[in-house]
């Protein structure tokens, strides 16, 4: 049985006083619920966050990874830097990154591995723009960014991962998949892990990313193949944030 997960990316939208309200809110009011919790601050506040988390059910992300593990790679944060503050995940792939500072597919497997050879559960970020949708190009889009990572590191790895449906064009915009059609491409994930390795197919969290409110989670998490969330926005509120993670007990 798949455990379910929501997982808080809080981009570059947080200052130093606001994060520790934030997880002090978070810690104070978390309910009682049988599901995986992470947050995923920017790097700079990460030791803090995760001291503030120690005794907490709530684990600990990055936004991000390098594409080594050392070397002269100006501004990066290697993989292994991140275990020295406990992160247990590392985002990896996300669309912003792809659209806004050159990630491509390749960068995205050696990100991928980073985190794996860390000991780091990876959280890959897939999903197509609005005009991939519009044009029938959805299930192209996200099996060729899969595969890029697949036919890099094996299905095995993936015992140890996490995929992240986000599609574009639902990203901070207000616009939601509905959850039929969440649905549709998370079924189709699987079936393409399933050809390689039927059991870590069955196994994986696979998560839906892409304006997740209070207001749509429960529906979205009845859906058999939607293990939880990548929220954006709606994690910057501890009470928007624990609403939807409570969502999985409705």
């Amino acid at each position: 049985m798949r455990k379910n997960i929501v997982i808080g990316n809080w981009k570059m939208k947080i200052n130093h006083q606001s994060a520790q309200k934030l997880i002090d809110d978070m810690i104070a009011g978390m309910p009682s619920v049988d599901a995986d919790i992470a947050v995923c601050p920017p790097y700079l506040y990460i030791p803090e966050v995760g001291q503030r988390l120690a005794d907490s059910n709530i684990a600990l992300g990055a936004q991000n990874v390098a594409t080594h593990s050392e070397g002269a790679y100006t501004g990066e944060i290697a993989a292994v830097m991140l275990n020295d503050f406990n992160c247990k995940y590392a985002i990896v792939g996300h669309s912003e990154r792809r659209a806004n500072y050159a990630d491509t597919d390749e960068t995205v497997g050696l990100r991928f591995k980073q985190a794996l050879d860390a000991n780091i559960i990876p959280v890959l970020a897939i999903g197509e723009l609005l005009e991939d949708r519009e044009q029938g190009n959805t299930f192209d889009v996200v099996a060729k960014q899969l595969n890029a990572v697949l036919d890099f590191v094996g299905i095995e790895s993936f015992k140890n991962a996490v995929i992240a449906y986000e599609p574009v064009w639902a990203i901070g915009t207000g616009l939601t998949a509905s959850a039929e059609q969440a649905q549709e491409v998370h079924l189709y994930i699987r079936q393409l892990l399933a050809e390689k390795d039927a059991q870590i197919a069955e196994n994986i969290q696979i998560i839906y990313g892409g304006s997740v409110k209070p207001q749509n989670a429960e529906a979205l998490f009845a859906m058999s193949d939607i293990d939880g969330a990548l929220v954006g926005g709606d994690s910057l509120s501890a009470d928007s944030f624990l609403k939807i993670y409570s969502s999985f007990q409705k």
